[in-house]
């Protein structure tokens, strides 16, 4: 999972070599966390949040597949 938001922000923002993800298992969830170049952080997140809520929704369908729930954090700087 952890690749395939790598690989969506990637795609998304204008500097991808600062784009990290990093992994932190949880009791009841395995949290994403996503961090961006600060100009890239519209980006990522979207209109009203429309990016990002979209990326939620993959990653919870993604989830589904291999029977755990993940969430997904945008961290500023």
């Amino acid at each position: 999972m952890k690749e395939l938001v790598e690989s969506i922000a990637r795609a998304l923002v204008d500097h991808p070599e600062e784009v990290n993800v990093r992994s932190v298992e949880g009791s009841q969830a395995t949290i994403l966390e996503l961090r961006v170049h600060p100009e890239d952080l519209g980006k990522v997140i979207g209109r009203q949040g429309r990016t990002a809520k979209a990326v939620r929704t993959l990653l919870g369908a993604a989830g589904m597949k291999v029977r755990k729930r993940f969430t997904l954090e945008i961290l500023e700087e």
